[in-house]
């Protein structure tokens, strides 16, 4: 069973991991693959991400019997004026079902958190279109580059 664990600071080397894993940042190949994040930048990212969130941002690993899997988050879109998901599981644990239980368990911590509706931007060569649609997100826009999908979270 999967469960969301809020990461300490001391932790952030898994997110740099992912980050820095060619086969796991391959889905964001259309906006330059890998992200570097170096610990440098942990103590401010931490204090945004984290300590400072204001209900605009929300991130958790997705771990299994302390293993960290990925992560999960959401923030608002100051431009869109939207909420935005984010799932990343490492590679070496996709397929397996656990982006789907992270992306609903994002979505449940969202509405539990008073968010009504929950977006995301997925290149449009990216096959977690289907995640996405499979968990009840429904394509809103499509562009060359990207599909825009929606799930509302409200009743």
């Amino acid at each position: 069973m999967i469960e969301l664990y809020r990461p300490k600071i001391e932790d952030l080397w898994f997110r740099e991991n992912l980050m820095n894993d060619k086969d796991t940042m391959s889905f964001n190949n259309a906006w330059g693959g890998t992200i570097p994040f170096p610990q440098e930048k942990w103590e401010n990212w931490y204090n945004k991400w984290l300590n400072n969130s204001r209900n605009k941002r929300y991130y958790r690993y997705v771990t299994e019997n302390d293993i960290f899997l990925g992560e999960i988050a959401y923030y608002f879109d100051e431009v869109r004026k939207v909420y935005m998901a984010n799932v990343i599981i490492h590679a070496s644990y996709r397929g397996k079902g656990y982006g789907k239980k992270a992306l609903l368990l994002l979505c449940e911590n969202a509405k539990n958190n008073g968010i009504p509706e929950i977006f995301d931007d997925i290149a449009i060569d990216n096959p977690a279109i289907h995640l996405f649609i499979s968990c009840g997100f429904e394509e809103i826009d499509r562009t060359d580059k990207y599909i825009m999908l929606r799930k509302k979270l409200s009743d």
